[in-house]
């Protein structure tokens, strides 16, 4: 069909009498997260000579700290990095394997229902700190246990609980209160969940971060800290083994991309969901715009249809690429794409596919970085659903992801759980490049929402100009594909539900503000730095 390119600067302005923020702007480095101590001590870590990989680092492991529900050293964490000077993009998959163990018939028979999300088989071997460890000695320049210093320091003397964390506390009171880990830590004297503003401390990670700081990754994968969390996962029922943690190994990947407008879309392939954002993307480049705005009828309806098919095409193929052979490129190729695109009618919602039942999840962090030799870094870091399975081991602080909820069951689907492999990811950074150099790292948070959220915020920016920040100040919708319905926030107005409505959609209201984003857009023509970070959040973007 087409699609005429409106703007290909993102540079308009919000309107100042309404409620919101402007970008972040600064001349020569910058930090964007969903907290702002996490943002500042990106920021010392870079004014310590550090660079982008150092303090994205720096400010994820202060994330842990800060938003525990989130993320922590016992998840999983992907990486791009798009260094100064060449126009290589590296990627780096940080994923934890399924225990070498692990009886996929006995699982089979026990959990009917799938994996669920407080089992001990959804533990995954954390690979987070692996892939910190790796990145800092291979590209950092500060010292590892420089790097991790801030982290130690409010692990120790502590932090105050941010707004939306507590609002997020609010939300799993449940799986905080049956975990005895988790209720000595987060419920005060009373009972009652921490409220925004009160300190917390977590000695035990503290000390378990020394370790680390000490001993680089092997003062995690192996030795007092390894021993420790597999007793509490053997406990607990897991076949998880020291040689699990021992063995475990992240990997550089190649990234996958898309040539969106002049811009280049960078991704980590499979096993993460990357590939379904660019396949967003693609399919919404063949459809006209929508002259009534980035949040016209046909643009909000033709994102819909180009998700739900996105969706349908994920679950029934990605997976650990060593167990699958399925050829990505293809549907990304120009005659597919029209193909794909064609199929989607602008006067009615297309007949459902036949789709597969994925689990709902909503928790995971990230962090955009660029220094001022403009390396720039784009970091995601999760335990998957609030408080991963909710398992921690106490002597350790460390709060074991769920990731495992992600495998399949079924013995014929290329994502079936297995020993030693790499469920299906959600979490997905962005990089933007142009002629070989960083545009803008980016990532947007919120569990299958986030290949929506990529296409949304790229589009927001690279087709109706919105800056960065007010890209992500919109009010979002997208298709669940867990409920299989299109979940909206409050801010989505009255007339373009009814329109929706018409098409055949199926809308629901969502308690939770969708997703959450930071993004750092480097000016070509000015060389300054323009950020944003998520109003969903507690966080900021700032630089110097």
């Amino acid at each position: 069909m087409g699609n005429e390119i409106m703007n290909t600067t993102p540079h308009q302005s919000r309107d100042f009498q309404r409620p919101g923020r402007s970008p972040a702007r600064a001349p020569h480095a910058m930090v964007a997260t969903s907290n702002p101590l996490a943002t500042e001590a990106g920021l010392a870590i870079l004014r310590k000579g550090g660079n982008a990989i150092d303090a994205a680092i720096a400010a994820c492991a202060v994330l842990a700290i800060t938003e525990p529900h989130q993320t922590g050293i016992g998840g999983d964490c992907f990486v791009l990095f798009a260094p100064r000077g060449t126009d290589e993009v590296i990627a780096y998959n940080g994923s934890g394997r399924a225990p070498a163990g692990v009886n996929v018939e006995d699982v089979r028979r026990r959990l009917l229902g799938g994996i669920g999300e407080t089992c001990i088989e959804a533990v995954t071997i954390p690979g987070a700190i692996d892939a910190w460890f790796t990145l800092s000695a291979d590209h950092g320049k500060l010292p590892w246990k420089e790097v991790l210093e801030p982290a130690i320091a409010y692990a120790t003397h502590g932090v105050p609980v941010g707004d939306r964390t507590a609002f997020d506390w609010q939300l799993c009171g449940d799986k905080i209160r049956n975990s005895p880990g988790l209720a000595e830590l987060f419920l005060d004297g009373e009972g009652q969940i921490h409220r925004p503003g009160h300190r917390m401390t977590f000695p035990a990670l503290a000390h378990t971060l020394k370790i680390i700081a000490e001993q680089g990754a092997a003062g995690f994968y192996q030795g007092e800290v390894a021993r420790s969390m597999v007793e509490t996962l053997r406990t607990a029922g897991g076949a998880h083994t020291l040689d699990d943690f021992a063995a475990h190994h992240g990997e550089y990947v190649k990234p996958v991309s898309y040539t969106y407008r002049d811009y280049t879309v960078h991704q980590c392939p499979p096993n993460g969901q990357g590939v379904i954002a660019l396949l967003i993307l693609a399919l919404i480049s063949e459809l006209p715009l929508d002259p009534e705005g980035p949040l016209g009828p046909w643009r909000m309806h033709a994102l819909i249809e180009a998700g739900r098919r996105a969706f349908a095409l994920r679950d029934r193929n990605l997976a650990d690429p060593a167990y699958s052979g399925f050829d990505w490129d293809y549907w990304l190729q120009p005659e597919v794409l029209r193909r794909e695109a064609a199929a989607i009618r602008p006067d009615a919602r297309l007949a459902d596919d036949a789709l597969l039942e994925w689990v709902a999840h909503r928790d995971t962090t990230y962090v955009a970085v660029v220094d001022e030799e403009r390396n720039a870094v784009s970091l995601i870091n999760s335990v998957f659903d609030s408080f991963g399975t909710g398992i921690m081991d106490r002597n350790t602080g460390v709060v074991f992801q769920n990731r495992g909820m992600s495998f399949s069951l079924d013995p014929k689907h290329p994502n079936v759980l297995a020993p030693g492999k790499r469920p299906m990811h959600t979490i997905i950074p962005g990089m933007v490049t142009r002629g070989g150099r960083a545009v803008m790292p980016y990532g947007v948070m919120g569990g299958h929402f986030q290949p929506v959220g990529h296409a949304l915020l790229l589009s927001h920016m690279l087709d109706y100009g919105l800056d960065v920040q007010t890209a992500m100040d919109l009010p979002r919708l997208y298709p669940d594909p867990v409920e299989r319905k299109v979940q909206m926030e409050r801010g989505i107005d009255d007339a373009l539900r009814r329109h929706l409505e018409g098409l055949g959609h199926v809308l629901s209201m969502i308690e939770e503000p969708i997703g959450g984003a930071q993004a750092i857009w480097i000016d070509e023509e000015t060389g300054m730095l323009c950020g944003g970070s998520e109003p969903r959040k507690d966080g900021c973007a700032s630089g110097y």
